[in-house]
């Protein structure tokens, strides 16, 4: 079973997701994790990041993956870490807004997602990646409340400094962030994280064999 998870950053996808994969025992996938390694290794690399076809041919060189724990490898390196840093947050919309690359790391995805039962949270999850998930959730929340949890997130960061930052990137993702058609809407702005797990979770229940 897949359960996808899509949303604006700032709306507690990564959140909701790790929690829903540990309850229900599924494999946790980030999908932005995935831009960002390879970001890095582009970044490391010295490949300037305007040149989608050597970075979708970079990607798919160095296939990114994760360990039981969740943690991001790419070209055998844990980057788990330094893909989190506010470089990176400037510079992954640039790589990602390629579309040679999110064929290929859609691809990869859909591998990743093939190998068990898995959580997958991104911006096109449901509609693109795995249009045929089982359970798909948009999660949204109110700006102000996102750009709290940015803040949260990120605290060597000024608050106008991140509230730009989510307004840029909610533009740039425009074009990959839509709910799909069958998917469940649930406004975590009032609500606990374990609030929105347990909604989830009854979705998933429902739908599983018995």
């Amino acid at each position: 079973m897949i359960v996808a998870i899509d949303g604006p950053a700032g709306a507690g996808k990564s959140t909701v997701a790790q929690l829903l994969a540990q309850r229900l025992g599924f494999r946790y996938l980030d999908t932005g994790a995935m831009y960002r390694a390879l970001t890095w290794l582009a970044m490391r690399q010295g490949l300037p990041l305007d040149r989608g076809g050597e970075l979708a041919a970079l990607a798919a060189e160095h296939p990114v993956r994760f360990d039981v724990k969740g943690r991001v490898f790419i070209d055998d390196t844990d980057v788990t870490s330094s893909i989190r840093k506010p470089e990176i947050d400037r510079l992954v919309p640039v790589v990602a807004r390629h579309h040679s690359v999110r064929e290929v790391m859609r691809e990869r995805q859909r591998a990743l997602g093939a190998e068990a039962d898995a959580v997958i949270e991104g911006r096109d999850i449901g509609t693109v990646v795995a249009p045929h998930a089982e359970v798909k959730v948009y999660l949204v929340a109110d700006p102000t409340v996102r750009a709290e949890r940015r803040i949260s997130d990120r605290p060597g960061i000024g608050a106008d400094a991140l509230a730009t930052d989510l307004r840029l990137r909610d533009e740039k993702d425009a074009i990959n962030m839509r709910p799909a058609p069958d998917s469940v809407e649930i406004d975590t702005t009032h609500s606990t994280a374990e609030e929105i797990v347990d909604r989830i979770e009854a979705l998933v229940r429902a739908r599983q064999p018995a």
